[in-house]
């Protein structure tokens, strides 16, 4: 994936780093909430900019599913698996690099990104 640099920012090097400390996938108006503690008249069409331009260059993961949008700080290679009860994603390390380049060998394909989403039920759903 191509990057695109963009100049600094403290807005978007915030909402960076309010989308990198948790491991949630938070949506956009969990990330608002978070921004504002840092920055209070920050606006929401500033966080859906910002997000727009991070997930161009490739510092954000952006995950959709039918209800909603989330974003990932996670940008390394990993998978994921959603909860169709509770909503909430999970990273997973499903496929490892020898899995894609056996792949890759075998059907003679150049694999250039992964993304794999599991679907089911998580723990704490299968308790209730």
């Amino acid at each position: 994936m191509e990057t695109i640099k963009h100049r600094y920012s403290k807005q978007r090097e915030t909402i960076l780093q309010v989308v990198r400390s948790t491991v949630e996938h938070p949506t956009v108006d969990w990330i608002y909430t978070e921004t504002r503690k840092d920055i209070p008249n920050i606006s929401l069409g500033t966080i859906y900019r910002n997000l727009s331009q991070l997930v161009a260059s490739g510092q954000l993961l952006k995950l959709k599913d039918e209800a909603m949008v989330r974003y990932d700080g996670n940008t390394g290679h990993h998978d994921h698996f959603r909860c169709f009860r509770c909503g909430k994603w999970f990273d997973v390390q499903i496929l490892d690099q020898k899995s894609i380049e056996a792949f890759n060998q075998k059907h003679q394909f150049e694999i250039r990104s992964v993304n794999l989403e599991l679907e089911g039920v998580c723990e704490d759903c299968l308790k209730t």
